[in-house]
């Protein structure tokens, strides 16, 4: 049972491998017929549609998937000013407690996700309580005219979003600095299995597989595997708890999951 329980694990992501393969054929074939070979130098903009088009997909699967984790009381409680890191397809709009939050800024840096988000909004109502933001985290020009600035937000949400930015220490460092004194920073997410587990454990046959399957999950899904984003998570400014992460149990699988509550130091 448990070696099935290993194969399955392994198998399973090669499945949304392909699919997205797939929409990344399609996204690149409508690129050339809309504009000709000359297309081939915009990659990025056929990735992202190609991505959103993934994901977008999947995001009811996605979403029954999450409710069966802490995923929905970390958005919940979410209160005050909030930033939801990549908030993608809109998974977690339905799940703000619009009592508790003055207002969400959600920071987007794929602009494809732009229509589904809006149409989401529109369904709960949230239109001018949810803004969209489509830049980066880092870009601290765009979001200062929005208004976001320096220990300016009391809650900081991400789900499933530093395997795939470009630099998860910048982008942590950047999250410790716009939450304020006691701001929190809630998030489940998923990266390495802990390295000092022995062959035995089954962490290192997991991290073996995530290390296989790393090449083509991070460029044909946008994230990484292998990715130590714990410590990108602590390192990134001083927290008042950091011993309240709570680390994957799950050694058999290719996405175990930290997630964690964590305050920022006063």
């Amino acid at each position: 049972m448990a070696q099935s329980l290993r194969l399955a694990n392994f198998f399973r992501p090669l499945g949304l491998i392909w699919f997205s393969i797939r929409l990344h054929w399609a996204a690149f074939k409508e690129a050339v017929r809309q504009h000709g070979l000359g297309d081939l130098w915009r990659i990025p903009q056929i990735r992202d549609a190609a991505l959103a088009k993934l994901f977008c997909t999947t995001s009811d699967g996605f979403i029954a998937f999450e409710d069966k984790t802490i995923v929905p009381s970390l958005v919940q409680v979410a209160r005050g000013v909030v930033l939801e890191l990549g908030p993608g397809p809109g998974n977690q709009i339905h799940r703000f407690d619009m009592s508790l939050v003055s207002q969400v800024y959600g920071v987007e840096s794929n602009p494809r996700y732009k229509d589904g988000i809006n149409a989401k909004l529109e369904k709960h109502s949230l239109g001018g309580r949810y803004n969209l933001i489509v830049s980066g985290i880092e870009d601290s020009q765009v979001l200062r005219e929005e208004g976001i600035t320096e220990g300016s937000l009391e809650t900081v949400l991400c789900i499933q979003v530093l395997c795939a930015v470009q630099d998860p220490k910048a982008v942590m460092k950047e999250v410790w600095k716009l939450l304020n004194p006691r701001g929190k920073f809630k998030f489940w997410e998923h990266g390495w299995s802990r390295s000092h587990l022995t062959i035995a454990d089954g962490a290192d046959v997991a991290n073996m597989k995530k290390a296989i399957l790393n090449p083509a999950w991070s460029t044909f899904i946008g994230c990484h595997m292998t990715r130590n984003l714990m410590a990108d998570i602590l390192n990134g400014g001083e927290w008042e708890n950091p011993e309240d992460i709570e680390e994957p149990e799950d050694l058999v699988s290719c996405l175990p999951r930290i997630q964690g509550v964590l305050v920022k130091k006063a």
